[in-house]
């Protein structure tokens, strides 16, 4: 059984591993050149039913937590004027929450725990073509050419995997812009605390997160649609009137802006099933950056590789039984992120939060 896995994202990596596990031995074709090729982003809290479970299967649990963060589950929420609304502090060294990790350090957490030639660098996947006696041929960017017998399309946002499956694609959200504080000044460090930090206005966010290295990366999150941001001056711009105490973050920048649009897949998306191929993590189901993502990819690949070990001689049925279950698992997690997602953007999201955040039996602290 030849297993070909395209992406190696944290989704495809923790198939490739949780197969390994199993005796199963898979290829992971990625588009990048090596690890070290670019930033894998942020802080990522990984939640002990999906995440944590995975790498569990994956059998890392202890080198995950060697290399966690505990503390970045701090959680800030503040208005625009600069009060805090809303502030969770995690118990010290507790990992019963969602402790967070580097996404750099995690992949490569995964990466280490497979056989060095699993992965395949540099190798984007650009066409699958169904083989007369089953399985599926493939192609790549490069020229170069592999054949498989079952296809995971682990490929994000654009798949390419997608495609053999289903028409439907991922529709616009809003409008994200990042940049980063590598000097991070005393106040700052007061301000963001050891975790996240949002500062939540009318149909805009703008957030910040402590990275396990010590800078900060901070974040602007805008309902509609927005040109590309060139420099700080053109961000700043947006939060005239905020408090100084909270645009400083826009101030402290001192690496480039970057700017994205935010999609997501319809809720409830499905696809008649096909003899060889499947999806997980975005491919299947992206949804808005609320902080379910990844930790369903994980999870994706975790019970997608346990089907597979299940059932080996029929891995269609295999197959279909791991889709089922997905489907019915993701479908009120994007329900939930896709409400979130609105919910910050909206006029209301300040109140909003705070009642999502609060239990009923308190009341939200109002400091300066």
């Amino acid at each position: 059984m030849r297993i070909a896995i395209a992406g190696g994202g944290l989704g495809g990596l923790t198939l490739a591993r949780v197969l390994h596990r199993h005796g199963i031995e898979a290829t992971v074709y990625e588009r990048e050149t090596d690890r070290t090729a670019r930033s894998q982003g942020g802080m990522l809290d990984l939640h002990p039913e999906s995440g944590q479970r995975a790498l569990a299967e994956a059998g890392l649990t202890d080198r995950f937590r060697s290399q966690a963060r505990p503390e970045g589950e701090e959680h800030r929420i503040l208005d625009p004027a600069g009060r805090t609304l809303v502030h969770h502090e995690p118990r010290p060294g507790s990992f019963d929450g969602r402790p967070e990790i580097d996404r750099t350090v995690l992949r490569d957490l995964l990466l280490d725990a497979l056989p060095h030639d699993t992965v395949t660098w540099q190798r984007r996947l650009t066409g699958a073509t169904p083989r007369p006696d089953g399985g599926w041929a493939l192609t790549f960017d490069s020229g170069h050419r592999a054949e498989c017998d079952i296809l995971v399309g682990a490929d994000g946002a654009r798949s390419v995997v997608r495609r053999l499956l289903t028409d439907t694609e991922p529709s616009y959200r809003s409008t994200h812009a990042d940049l980063e504080i590598s000097d991070v000044r005393p106040e700052l460090a007061e301000l963001v605390g050891a975790g996240n930090l949002w500062c939540v206005g009318v149909n805009q966010v703008l957030s910040a997160q402590r990275l396990g290295d010590g800078r900060v990366r901070v974040g602007i999150s805008l309902k509609g649609r927005h040109r590309q941001f060139d420099d700080k001056r053109a961000l700043l711009d947006l939060f005239d009137g905020w408090s100084p105490r909270v645009t400083a973050l826009i101030e402290a920048g001192d690496g480039p802006v970057t700017t994205r649009t935010v999609e997501a897949m319809p809720t409830g998306t499905r696809w008649p099933g096909r003899s060889g191929v499947t999806l997980i993590g975005d491919a299947a189901h992206l949804m808005p950056p609320v902080g379910e993502g990844a930790n369903q990819a994980m999870l994706d690949g975790a019970e997608l590789a346990a089907a597979l070990a299940a059932n080996p001689t029929d891995p269609d049925a295999a197959i279909r039984s791991y889709e089922e279950a997905m489907f019915a698992r993701i479908q009120p997690i994007a329900e939930m992120s896709a409400r979130v997602h609105a919910m910050m953007l909206s006029a209301t999201a300040a109140e909003d939060l705070v009642r999502f955040f609060t239990p009923r039996s308190a009341e939200p602290a109002l400091t300066d």
